[in-house]
């Protein structure tokens, strides 16, 4: 189900449903702020924000970089951000593989390979990559949270969860990574566990619209949908309120809304914060 807002202000939401984190952007994008900046180098953070036009000047501007050194690890970084700012992201891969394949032990490399294999729907090699993105004795949270988006779109809710608490275990009460788990409890089931772990993302000052559009749609799956259409109220005019409540109300009323909550998550087996 996607949320409508101002042409404007689109930028930055995302659908309901959606698991970030993931994020994987993708992760790092993927909608949840604990990925933000995770993957950023040089102008790559500007890649947000920047016009179509700036962003083909980018990609130009890299993709030189790139034919010029083609293993550089930082220089494939930032062409692939750019490529993906653009949606195209299986270049982005194809970038990422071939400077992967001389820098398997670079651990930042490996895990923008993997956030962006998870970005084209190629879990399972994204869920292998990012398992040797980071070394046991020194974990990278936004690695855990990023395997942790992986896990939920390959339904291994009880696995991605072990990875969201893990990536709390050192960055206790991160927004994005809170918001990633309490949508991971509702694939699961538990709503008054999702519910309860959104309403603590939601209060943290760095919480965007994505985290409280998440806890929106937990509220309406458990039928409260004054409770729902508050949060909404905090982020989209009155106009947009009514279409998402309507949208949200409707997702409920379906026979199976587990299914329609997995389709909403972009019809895949959910993507990943950046």
């Amino acid at each position: 189900m996607a949320l409508r807002q101002p042409q404007a202000r689109r930028r930055g939401f995302r659908r309901i449903g959606a698991l970030a984190a993931v994020g994987l952007a993708a992760l790092s994008t993927a909608g949840c702020l604990s990925r933000r900046g995770a993957e950023a180098t040089g102008s790559i953070n500007a890649a947000a924000t920047a016009s179509p036009d700036a962003l083909r000047r980018e990609a130009e501007a890299w993709g030189q970089r790139f034919d010029a050194n083609p293993t550089d690890p930082r220089t494939a970084m930032g062409y692939a951000s750019v490529l993906r700012a653009l949606d195209q992201k299986s270049q982005a891969v194809a970038v990422l593989q071939q400077a992967a394949i001389r820098n398997a032990k670079n651990l930042d490399l490996m895990a923008a390979y993997g956030r962006a294999l998870a970005d084209v729907g190629r879990l399972k090699e994204a869920a292998d990559v990012l398992s040797r993105a980071h070394a046991p004795e020194r974990p990278d949270w936004r690695v855990l949270s990023a395997q942790g988006a992986v896990a939920d779109q390959l339904g291994d809710h009880a696995r991605a969860q072990a990875f969201y608490e893990s990536a709390l275990r050192i960055v206790p009460d991160d927004p994005g990574v809170l918001s990633n788990l309490g949508l991971s409890y509702a694939l699961s089931k538990r709503l008054e566990d999702g519910e309860r772990t959104l309403r603590q993302a939601s209060a943290h000052p760095r919480a965007d619209a994505r985290v409280r559009q998440n806890l929106a749609l937990v509220l309406g799956l458990q039928g409260k949908f004054a409770d729902a259409e508050a949060v909404l109220r905090r982020d989209l005019p009155p106009s947009d309120v009514a279409a998402n409540m309507q949208a949200l109300r409707g997702m409920v009323a379906q026979t199976n809304s587990w299914n329609a909550i997995k389709r909403a998550d972009g019809g895949r087996p959910k993507k990943p914060n950046g």
